[in-house]
């Protein structure tokens, strides 16, 4: 049987990163290797790496410059609005701000260090 084990984001900055996913979102971190990080979701691992030590283990073209993602990180969390001032008091970019969605579900969007956009969401009902 084959089942989900994680998901690598490639970023430049590990610093950065942990900052963001654990000082802000508290993820704790399950393994940290050199420029390698692992966080534990709950559910799975979320793991990133440099683009720079990446393309040193695998050989596929990895773009230096940040591109417009065609996917999204979703958190769930009891307080999105909290959550949500305390990554915009850190200085990242906002998208959009706590908004209920017809279903009742409250939503905000920002971006991470490396331009990732992140959906804080409250649970579904």
């Amino acid at each position: 049987m084959v089942r989900y084990g994680y998901t690598i984001l490639y970023i430049t900055d590990p610093v950065k990163t942990r900052l963001f996913y654990h000082g802000l979102l508290g993820l704790p971190i399950k393994a940290e290797h050199g420029s390698y990080t692992e966080f534990d979701t709950g559910s799975t691992i979320l793991a990133f790496n440099t683009k720079e030590d990446v393309r040193s283990i695998i050989p596929y073209e990895i773009p230096d410059e940040t591109v417009q993602q065609s996917m999204e990180l979703g958190f769930v969390t009891e307080d999105v609005a909290h959550l949500y001032e305390q990554i915009k008091k850190a200085g990242h970019k906002t998208i959009l701000p706590p908004t209920e969605k017809p279903w009742g579900q409250t939503v905000a969007y920002v971006l991470d260090p490396d331009g990732h956009l992140i959906e804080l969401c409250s649970p579904l009902n």
